[in-house]
């Protein structure tokens, strides 16, 4: 068996991960769907170049990561840089007292992620500006390490850190203002200089 047969074998197991990625990378099906694709197509005509026995799911990864960068984003090299200084530290978790600790249970994370719908989440992690979900995407969802996601991204591992940290601030931002909306904070009990 090939090289080609190889890849078909090894890869396709990837195809519901990257294209779940795919989808939240690009917010559109029909594109995460040509996204896909276009990953299998170059991987398949790059397979020959894989190192075996080196992690297929990074590298596939990479090739999407890399083709989302250029392909949606031909307008300008790099994704646009956003600020989110105006995010403070830890504003979820700092604000904690203040939800019903009633609901509350497991780690401080668990407790915080289970006062939220699958939909709330998704849109938290859907509304970051692309240069932190990318980062966030690759990390919280799909387990990649810092510097994996340093390598796909083709930036500094400090860089990823830094986009990582912003964007999940910004994130806990998000998810607080869902769960004022639908009631599980007691204002009451806020610090009045948070």
């Amino acid at each position: 068996m090939g090289a080609r047969e190889d890849f078909t074998d090894d890869a396709m197991q990837y195809a519901p991960q990257l294209f779940a990625t795919a989808l939240r990378m690009t917010r559109n099906r029909s594109d995460a769907e040509d996204l896909v694709q276009e990953t299998f197509l170059k991987g398949w005509r790059a397979f020959d170049s894989y190192q075996q026995g080196t992690n297929l799911r990074a590298w596939l990864f990479r090739i999407m990561t890399n083709t989302f960068i250029n392909k949606y984003n031909s307008q300008q090299r790099r994704p646009q840089e956003t600020e989110l200084d105006e995010v403070e530290e830890l504003f979820l978790f700092r604000r904690m007292g203040a939800f019903d600790q009633s609901k509350m249970s497991q780690s401080a994370e668990d407790q915080m992620l289970e006062l939220f719908t699958d939909d709330e989440v998704k849109n938290a992690i859907e509304s970051l500006p692309e240069t932190f979900r990318i980062p966030v995407l690759l990390s919280d969802v799909e387990g990649f390490s810092y510097k994996e996601i340093a390598e796909m991204l083709e930036v500094p591992i400090g860089t990823v850190m830094s986009r990582l940290h912003r964007g999940r601030k910004a994130m806990q931002k998000m998810l607080y203002e869902y769960a004022k909306e639908r009631g599980l904070v007691d204002e009451s009990l806020l610090d009045p200089q948070d």
